[in-house]
């Protein structure tokens, strides 16, 4: 993005909490009035569903759909002082269905695109163009290859999603005619099932 001369920066908080949000903005604001927000947050356990405490349940929901809540509501006004922009949130096939030991994961995500289409309703007709991006499948990235080394070759070439691949879609997204917004997007790699 920088490269094709956007002004990008990056804020570590926690998504969970306001103050950290306000931060996030805030910062954003500095460099040029806040255009897009993506709210990326993307932990995921595994667990047996007799197994999972109130807190990792409660984990879940304040890191996807709490934390999406906290980005909505510190961007979108910011959003509309600028007369419009793109609110993103990253999802994935746990938004649409429940796998078997995920059922903290899928509960938030659910919660999180289902927010996401009602922010859409009430504030698109303000010019603000709320995506909800399904990531089906994994991200070709530090975080998974360090706990799944073999995964990469297991699916061979552009078998997991490319961390450039995505954020090129979001930035297609954003870049969309108002006549036709997608508010829903599936990324996913050739090599997995759906």
């Amino acid at each position: 993005l920088a490269a094709a001369g956007a002004k990008v920066a990056h804020v570590v908080g926690d998504v969970s909490k306001p103050a950290d949000v306000a931060r996030f903005v805030a910062a954003a604001q500095k460099l040029a009035p806040l255009a897009m927000a993506v709210h990326n947050a993307g932990s995921n356990r595994w667990a047996p569903f007799l197994k999972v405490s109130e807190e990792q349940f409660e984990s879940h929901w304040r890191e996807h759909a709490l934390g999406g809540f906290h980005l909505a509501q510190a961007a979108i006004p910011a959003l509309l002082s600028r007369g419009g922009g793109t609110l993103v949130f990253t999802g994935a096939s746990g938004s649409l269905r429940g796998k078997a030991h995920f059922a903290p994961f899928a509960a938030a995500k659910a919660a999180l695109r289902a927010m996401a289409q009602s922010i859409a309703r009430e504030f698109g007709p303000q010019g603000i163009h709320v995506g909800h991006v399904v990531i089906d499948g994994g991200i070709e990235g530090d975080r998974l290859l360090t706990f799944l080394p073999q995964l990469k070759e297991e699916r061979g070439p552009d078998g997991l999603l490319n961390i450039a691949a995505i954020a090129e879609a979001y930035w297609v997204l954003h870049h969309q005619h108002r006549s036709a917004w997608t508010h829903e997007l599936d990324l996913r790699p050739w090599a997995e099932s759906f």
